[in-house]
Protein backbone atom coordinates (compact mmCIF):
# COMPACT_ATOMS: atom_id res chain seq x y z
CA UNK A 1 0.00 0.00 0.00
CA UNK A 2 0.91 3.74 -0.13
CA UNK A 3 0.34 6.95 1.33
CA UNK A 4 1.53 10.74 0.64
CA UNK A 5 4.12 12.20 2.89
CA UNK A 6 6.03 15.46 2.50
CA UNK A 7 9.68 14.73 2.43
CA UNK A 8 13.14 16.47 1.58
CA UNK A 9 16.26 14.82 -0.09
CA UNK A 10 18.40 18.35 -0.19
CA UNK A 11 18.98 21.15 2.95
CA UNK A 12 17.58 24.05 2.17
CA UNK A 13 14.30 26.74 2.09
CA UNK A 14 10.81 25.61 1.78
CA UNK A 15 10.95 24.79 -1.62
CA UNK A 16 12.91 21.68 -1.05
CA UNK A 17 9.60 20.36 0.24
CA UNK A 18 7.49 17.68 -2.03
CA UNK A 19 4.35 16.04 -1.77
CA UNK A 20 5.12 12.21 -2.75
CA UNK A 21 3.69 9.08 -3.02
CA UNK A 22 5.33 6.17 -1.02
CA UNK A 23 5.48 3.03 0.40
CA UNK A 24 3.64 2.76 3.65
CA UNK A 25 6.32 2.44 6.65
CA UNK A 26 5.89 -0.79 8.45
CA UNK A 27 6.37 -0.94 12.12
CA UNK A 28 8.89 -1.99 14.12
CA UNK A 29 9.25 -4.01 17.51
CA UNK A 30 7.67 -1.77 19.94
CA UNK A 31 6.29 0.53 17.36
CA UNK A 32 3.00 1.42 15.97
CA UNK A 33 1.65 2.59 12.58
CA UNK A 34 -0.82 5.46 12.62
CA UNK A 35 -3.13 7.00 10.27
CA UNK A 36 -2.18 10.23 10.94
CA UNK A 37 -5.41 13.03 11.22
CA UNK A 38 -2.67 15.91 12.61
CA UNK A 39 0.93 16.36 12.77
CA UNK A 40 1.99 19.74 14.05
CA UNK A 41 4.81 22.08 12.37
CA UNK A 42 7.53 23.19 14.98
CA UNK A 43 10.61 25.13 14.89
CA UNK A 44 12.75 21.73 15.07
CA UNK A 45 11.24 20.81 11.39
CA UNK A 46 12.61 23.60 9.58
CA UNK A 47 15.92 23.64 11.32
CA UNK A 48 16.64 20.17 10.34
CA UNK A 49 15.59 20.99 7.18
CA UNK A 50 17.20 24.07 6.39
CA UNK A 51 20.71 21.86 7.10
CA UNK A 52 21.49 24.34 9.95
CA UNK A 53 21.96 20.78 12.10
CA UNK A 54 23.89 18.90 9.50
CA UNK A 55 26.84 18.80 7.00
CA UNK A 56 26.79 18.24 3.55
CA UNK A 57 23.88 19.67 1.52
CA UNK A 58 21.42 16.67 1.75
CA UNK A 59 20.35 13.67 4.31
CA UNK A 60 21.74 10.44 3.34
CA UNK A 61 17.74 9.38 2.14
CA UNK A 62 14.85 11.56 2.12
CA UNK A 63 13.54 12.53 5.25
CA UNK A 64 9.61 13.48 5.81
CA UNK A 65 9.84 15.99 8.53
CA UNK A 66 7.57 16.15 11.86
CA UNK A 67 7.58 14.64 15.35
CA UNK A 68 4.21 15.71 17.01
CA UNK A 69 1.47 13.52 15.37
CA UNK A 70 -2.20 12.73 16.52
CA UNK A 71 -3.61 9.68 15.28
CA UNK A 72 -5.35 6.11 15.12
CA UNK A 73 -3.12 3.08 14.75
CA UNK A 74 -3.41 0.86 11.56
CA UNK A 75 -1.09 -1.37 12.34
CA UNK A 76 1.30 -2.91 15.34
CA UNK A 77 4.72 -4.09 15.53
CA UNK A 78 6.18 -7.21 17.27
CA UNK A 79 5.76 -6.81 21.09
CA UNK A 80 2.87 -4.48 20.91
CA UNK A 81 0.56 -4.77 23.89
CA UNK A 82 -0.86 -1.71 25.28
CA UNK A 83 -2.31 -0.73 21.73
CA UNK A 84 -4.18 -1.98 19.70
CA UNK A 85 -5.60 -1.24 15.85
CA UNK A 86 -8.46 1.36 15.91
CA UNK A 87 -6.82 3.10 19.25
CA UNK A 88 -6.83 6.90 19.17
CA UNK A 89 -3.12 8.35 20.70
CA UNK A 90 -0.97 11.25 20.15
CA UNK A 91 2.52 12.39 21.19
CA UNK A 92 5.85 11.76 18.95
CA UNK A 93 6.08 9.87 15.91
CA UNK A 94 9.51 8.67 15.05
CA UNK A 95 10.07 11.25 12.73
CA UNK A 96 7.43 11.66 9.52
CA UNK A 97 5.12 13.32 11.05
CA UNK A 98 4.14 15.00 7.92
CA UNK A 99 2.68 11.98 6.30
CA UNK A 100 -0.87 9.95 6.08
CA UNK A 101 0.98 7.22 8.20
CA UNK A 102 3.73 7.66 10.47
CA UNK A 103 5.41 5.14 12.45
CA UNK A 104 5.78 5.94 16.40
CA UNK A 105 7.00 4.06 19.81
CA UNK A 106 4.32 2.94 21.86
CA UNK A 107 6.62 4.20 25.18
CA UNK A 108 6.02 7.82 23.33
CA UNK A 109 1.96 7.58 22.98
CA UNK A 110 -0.90 8.38 24.97
CA UNK A 111 -4.62 7.83 24.34
CA UNK A 112 -6.30 10.90 23.26
CA UNK A 113 -9.69 11.19 24.84
CA UNK A 114 -12.67 12.20 22.54
CA UNK A 115 -12.63 15.33 24.48
CA UNK A 116 -9.69 17.03 22.69
CA UNK A 117 -9.66 16.94 19.27
CA UNK A 118 -7.00 15.91 16.34
CA UNK A 119 -6.01 19.88 15.79
CA UNK A 120 -4.98 20.26 19.22
CA UNK A 121 -4.18 16.63 20.23
CA UNK A 122 -0.93 17.51 17.74
CA UNK A 123 0.09 20.25 18.79
CA UNK A 124 0.34 19.93 22.24
CA UNK A 125 3.10 17.03 22.57
CA UNK A 126 6.33 19.43 22.80
CA UNK A 127 4.80 22.57 24.19
CA UNK A 128 3.71 20.39 26.91
CA UNK A 129 6.08 18.38 28.27
CA UNK A 130 8.74 21.22 27.62
CA UNK A 131 6.66 23.22 29.74
CA UNK A 132 6.76 20.66 32.49
CA UNK A 133 10.27 19.41 32.38
CA UNK A 134 11.28 23.41 32.44
CA UNK A 135 8.89 24.36 35.55
CA UNK A 136 11.04 20.98 37.45
CA UNK A 137 14.70 22.47 36.40
CA UNK A 138 13.35 25.65 38.08
CA UNK A 139 12.13 23.86 41.41
CA UNK A 140 8.18 24.56 40.33
CA UNK A 141 7.23 20.70 39.94
CA UNK A 142 4.65 18.74 41.53
CA UNK A 143 3.37 20.33 44.51
CA UNK A 144 2.23 23.55 46.11
CA UNK A 145 4.42 26.41 45.54
CA UNK A 146 2.56 29.03 46.67
CA UNK A 147 4.10 32.13 47.29
CA UNK A 148 7.06 31.90 44.48
CA UNK A 149 6.68 34.07 41.79
CA UNK A 150 7.95 32.74 38.40
CA UNK A 151 8.35 35.32 35.43
CA UNK A 152 7.91 33.69 31.73
CA UNK A 153 9.03 35.56 29.02
CA UNK A 154 7.22 35.21 25.81
CA UNK A 155 3.41 34.04 27.51
CA UNK A 156 1.36 33.85 25.04
CA UNK A 157 3.36 31.34 22.79
CA UNK A 158 2.79 27.53 22.38
CA UNK A 159 5.47 26.54 25.67
CA UNK A 160 4.54 29.56 27.58
CA UNK A 161 0.78 29.15 27.50
CA UNK A 162 1.22 25.35 29.12
CA UNK A 163 3.64 26.58 31.60
CA UNK A 164 1.77 29.61 32.93
CA UNK A 165 -1.42 27.58 33.93
CA UNK A 166 0.45 24.88 35.02
CA UNK A 167 2.80 27.05 37.36
CA UNK A 168 -0.67 28.37 38.18
CA UNK A 169 -2.39 25.68 38.79
CA UNK A 170 0.82 24.42 41.59
CA UNK A 171 0.02 27.72 43.37
CA UNK A 172 3.04 30.04 41.95
CA UNK A 173 2.30 33.82 41.07
CA UNK A 174 2.85 34.11 37.52
CA UNK A 175 4.02 37.18 35.86
CA UNK A 176 3.42 36.74 32.10
CA UNK A 177 5.26 38.69 29.16
CA UNK A 178 3.57 39.45 25.51
CA UNK A 179 3.14 42.00 23.05
CA UNK A 180 0.47 44.68 23.46
CA UNK A 181 -2.07 42.38 21.44
CA UNK A 182 -1.69 39.58 23.75
CA UNK A 183 -1.92 41.07 26.95
CA UNK A 184 -5.69 39.95 27.73
CA UNK A 185 -4.75 36.23 26.47
CA UNK A 186 -1.77 36.27 29.11
CA UNK A 187 -4.42 37.52 32.00
CA UNK A 188 -6.78 34.76 31.17
CA UNK A 189 -4.18 32.58 31.95
CA UNK A 190 -4.18 33.50 35.21
CA UNK A 191 -0.96 35.81 34.99
CA UNK A 192 -0.22 39.35 35.15
CA UNK A 193 0.48 40.92 31.56
CA UNK A 194 3.30 42.54 31.11
CA UNK A 195 4.54 43.82 27.66
CA UNK A 196 8.26 42.08 26.40
CA UNK A 197 11.14 44.37 25.26
CA UNK A 198 12.97 47.30 26.25
CA UNK A 199 12.45 48.11 30.02
CA UNK A 200 11.23 44.90 30.87
CA UNK A 201 12.98 44.94 34.46
CA UNK A 202 11.03 47.90 35.65
CA UNK A 203 7.70 47.02 34.59
CA UNK A 204 8.08 43.45 35.97
CA UNK A 205 9.22 45.37 39.01
CA UNK A 206 6.90 47.43 39.18
CA UNK A 207 3.93 44.66 39.37
CA UNK A 208 6.66 42.71 41.49
CA UNK A 209 7.84 44.78 44.48
CA UNK A 210 8.16 41.89 46.40
CA UNK A 211 10.99 40.26 44.01
CA UNK A 212 11.28 37.54 41.38
CA UNK A 213 11.95 33.75 42.84
CA UNK A 214 12.25 32.06 39.05
CA UNK A 215 12.52 33.05 35.57
CA UNK A 216 11.68 31.23 32.05
CA UNK A 217 12.60 32.36 29.03
CA UNK A 218 10.54 30.37 25.54
CA UNK A 219 11.19 33.21 23.38
CA UNK A 220 14.85 34.26 22.92
CA UNK A 221 14.34 37.59 22.23
CA UNK A 222 17.23 38.78 24.41
CA UNK A 223 15.38 39.23 27.89
CA UNK A 224 17.84 36.82 29.77
CA UNK A 225 20.21 39.67 31.14
CA UNK A 226 16.89 41.31 32.09
CA UNK A 227 16.03 37.25 33.67
CA UNK A 228 18.97 37.19 35.94
CA UNK A 229 18.90 40.55 36.99
CA UNK A 230 15.12 39.96 38.02
CA UNK A 231 16.06 36.60 40.12
CA UNK A 232 19.33 37.58 41.45
CA UNK A 233 21.50 34.57 40.28
CA UNK A 234 21.51 32.82 37.05
CA UNK A 235 21.12 29.71 38.17
CA UNK A 236 17.33 30.37 38.49
CA UNK A 237 16.46 31.44 35.06
CA UNK A 238 16.00 28.00 32.69
CA UNK A 239 15.90 28.92 28.71
CA UNK A 240 14.36 27.07 25.73
CA UNK A 241 15.51 29.53 23.23
CA UNK A 242 18.28 31.34 23.65
CA UNK A 243 21.75 28.81 23.79
CA UNK A 244 23.91 31.66 23.14
CA UNK A 245 23.07 33.84 25.82
CA UNK A 246 22.73 30.84 27.91
CA UNK A 247 26.57 30.14 27.44
CA UNK A 248 27.35 33.73 27.94
CA UNK A 249 25.43 34.20 31.23
CA UNK A 250 25.56 30.79 32.70
CA UNK A 251 22.00 30.16 32.49
CA UNK A 252 20.24 26.47 32.04
CA UNK A 253 19.96 25.73 28.48
CA UNK A 254 16.75 22.89 28.19
CA UNK A 255 16.04 21.11 24.64
CA UNK A 256 14.80 17.68 25.92
CA UNK A 257 14.20 15.32 28.87
CA UNK A 258 13.74 11.43 29.59
CA UNK A 259 11.48 10.25 27.28
CA UNK A 260 9.66 8.44 30.21
CA UNK A 261 9.00 11.48 31.73
CA UNK A 262 7.89 13.42 28.94
CA UNK A 263 5.48 10.22 28.17
CA UNK A 264 3.89 10.71 32.01
CA UNK A 265 3.92 14.65 31.82
CA UNK A 266 1.98 14.23 28.88
CA UNK A 267 -0.44 12.22 29.84
CA UNK A 268 -1.52 14.57 32.36
CA UNK A 269 -1.45 17.63 30.12
CA UNK A 270 -4.05 15.85 28.28
CA UNK A 271 -5.68 14.66 30.90
CA UNK A 272 -6.48 18.23 31.83
CA UNK A 273 -6.87 19.73 28.27
CA UNK A 274 -9.70 16.91 28.36
CA UNK A 275 -11.37 17.96 31.87
CA UNK A 276 -10.72 21.97 30.72
CA UNK A 277 -8.26 22.12 33.46
CA UNK A 278 -5.93 23.14 30.80
CA UNK A 279 -6.66 25.33 27.65
CA UNK A 280 -4.90 24.44 24.50
CA UNK A 281 -2.99 27.02 22.57
CA UNK A 282 -4.37 28.84 19.54
CA UNK A 283 -4.17 26.43 16.30
CA UNK A 284 -3.62 27.46 12.90
CA UNK A 285 -4.38 24.58 10.43
CA UNK A 286 -3.19 23.58 6.92
CA UNK A 287 -3.03 21.22 4.01
CA UNK A 288 0.03 18.87 4.17
CA UNK A 289 0.62 19.82 0.61
CA UNK A 290 1.15 23.28 2.37
CA UNK A 291 3.93 22.07 4.69
CA UNK A 292 6.28 24.18 3.04
CA UNK A 293 4.27 27.50 3.53
CA UNK A 294 3.13 26.33 7.12
CA UNK A 295 7.40 26.23 8.14
CA UNK A 296 7.66 29.58 6.78
CA UNK A 297 5.29 31.06 8.62
CA UNK A 298 6.29 29.29 12.00
CA UNK A 299 10.12 30.55 11.01
CA UNK A 300 9.40 33.73 10.55
CA UNK A 301 6.44 34.03 13.35
CA UNK A 302 4.03 35.63 10.39
CA UNK A 303 0.78 33.76 12.43
CA UNK A 304 0.21 33.64 15.92
CA UNK A 305 -0.85 29.86 17.51
CA UNK A 306 0.19 26.50 16.67
CA UNK A 307 0.43 25.31 13.66
CA UNK A 308 -1.03 22.01 12.44
CA UNK A 309 -0.94 20.30 9.23
CA UNK A 310 -3.95 18.20 8.08
CA UNK A 311 -3.50 15.34 5.95
CA UNK A 312 -6.97 14.75 4.76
Amino acid sequence: MTSRAVQYARFGGPEVLELVEREDPVPGEGQVRLAVRAAAVNPLDWKLRSGAMASGDAPPEPRVPGFDVAGVVDAVGVGVTDLAVGDEVLGKAVGGAYAEKALASVRTLVRKPAEVSWEVAAAVPVVATTAYRVLALLGLGEGDHTGTTLVVDGAAGGVGVMAVQVAVARGARVIGTAGEAHQDEVRALGATPVVYGEGLAERVRAVAPQGVDRALDTAGKGALRDLVALTGAPERVVTIADYAGAQELGVTFSSGGDPDEETRALADAVARLADGRLRAPTVVTYPLADAGRAQDDNQHRRVAGKLVLLPT
